[in-house]
């Protein structure tokens, strides 16, 4: 059981990694949308996801130009709005409702990706917030029903418990 967990995890880093670097012009920056942003919702279907997520996140930002700043300020941002989404919606068992509440907690906490790019590039700081939140939504946004067909699909609690 242990196994499948570690190799899922692993699965869902490397698929994150994958599609932020391959697109890595949209993935990094304020102005982005990372694709790989849709695996986010995978939590919604069972926390034990967030492991993969966040290990996805700390991978793909090793390529950040940003360095370091992506490292830690990206790795926040993900595991803060996860673990508040996770929090949030324990005794929710509406999937859409809760994707709906995921995306809230990602396009709130891009306030840290925000405050990353004005340390980063003194950049403007809610400008960039809107930016950021914007990518979030979109991409969220269109990887709900999407998530939602594959989940139906495969059954991703199943698939980590190994039911």
């Amino acid at each position: 059981m242990k196994t499948k967990y570690l190799v899922t995890n692993a699965i869902v880093a490397a698929l994150y990694v994958a599609v932020t670097v391959v697109v890595a012009p949209i993935s990094y920056g304020a102005v982005q949308f990372r694709l790989s942003e849709v695996f986010n919702h995978l939590a919604v279907f069972n926390k034990k996801y967030i492991i993969g997520i966040g290990t996805g996140v700390f991978v793909a930002n090793l390529f950040s130009p940003l360095g370091w700043y992506d490292i830690v300020f990206g790795l926040a941002h993900s595991l803060i709005s996860l673990i508040a989404m996770t929090l949030l919606t324990r005794h929710v068992k509406n999937e859409w409702i809760k994707m709906a509440v995921n995306i809230s907690m990602f396009v709130f906490f891009s306030f840290i990706i925000a405050w990353e790019l004005k340390l980063a590039f003194d950049a403007p700081f809610w400008l960039n917030y809107g930016f950021v939140a914007l990518g979030e939504l979109v991409v969220m946004g269109i990887g709900m029903p999407i998530m939602k067909y594959v989940n139906d699909k495969v059954h991703f609690t199943q698939y980590m418990e190994g039911k």
